[in-house]
């Protein structure tokens, strides 16, 4: 009787096995290589350069008086911006004029944070004195009219917002009324300078440290 060298099932075994081993290193290999590769391509060396963005934050200048309100103070520091007038000669006006109210009506019938009269309101195109905004720039308007009509001399631009030019223009100066003689030197006196060069709204930016790289330059002047 002979017997069959090997059986059927053991040797199907062997051949799986085999089969297995061939697979199992066919897949470590390729796994080796994979991740070599991947390590290569994905490396920081390759990897795409991202150059991180600073937003720039506009940020009033520390000189700058503050009204109290963040809403008004930004108001006042926009509208010196777009008419070339120094924020804090505007913040000594309105501290003057109104104490940072915006609902302020004088006896003789001047309006809002900058106290206009009705005459000069429509005539700067101011429609509602009680709306903070349009009132500070048209106040503003006004008195960079002021600085260009008097070459930039604060007591005349002064005497002119509180008496009217006319008056100004009369006495070839500031008018002899107590009133307007007090007012001048209060304000003054607040923002420390009796001249304020007429510029445009870029130059006045820089020469009024209204930029972050120049917010230390305006005591300069």
């Amino acid at each position: 009787m002979k017997f069959p060298q090997q059986f059927p099932r053991l040797r199907t075994a062997r051949v799986q096995t085999f089969r297995l081993a061939k697979f199992a290193s066919f897949a470590i290999i390729s796994l080796f290589f994979l991740s070599n590769f991947a390590g290569f391509f994905f490396s920081p060396v390759f990897a795409p350069t991202v150059n991180a963005i600073t937003p720039q934050v506009e940020t009033i200048p520390e000189d700058i008086p503050l009204s109290g309100d963040c809403d008004l103070d930004w108001i006042i520091y926009h509208a010196g911006e777009r008419q070339g007038v120094d924020p804090r000669f505007i913040h000594a006006v309105i501290k003057q004029e109104s104490r940072y109210n915006p609902k302020a009506v004088s006896g003789v019938g001047a309006q809002g944070l900058m106290q206009m009269m009705p005459a000069t309101a429509k005539r700067f195109g101011l429609k509602d004195p009680f709306d903070p905004a349009a009132n500070v720039e048209a106040g503003t308007k006004y008195l960079k009219f002021l600085l260009k009509r008097f070459n930039g001399d604060v007591s005349l631009a002064l005497a002119g917002y509180n008496a009217g030019e006319g008056s100004v223009d009369k006495y070839k100066g500031v008018p002899p009324y107590s009133e307007t003689q007090n007012y001048v030197k209060k304000i003054e006196a607040t923002y420390g300078k009796t001249y304020h060069p007429v510029l445009t709204p870029d130059d006045a930016r820089l020469a009024f440290g209204l930029t972050s790289e120049n917010a230390n330059s305006a005591s300069a002047l």
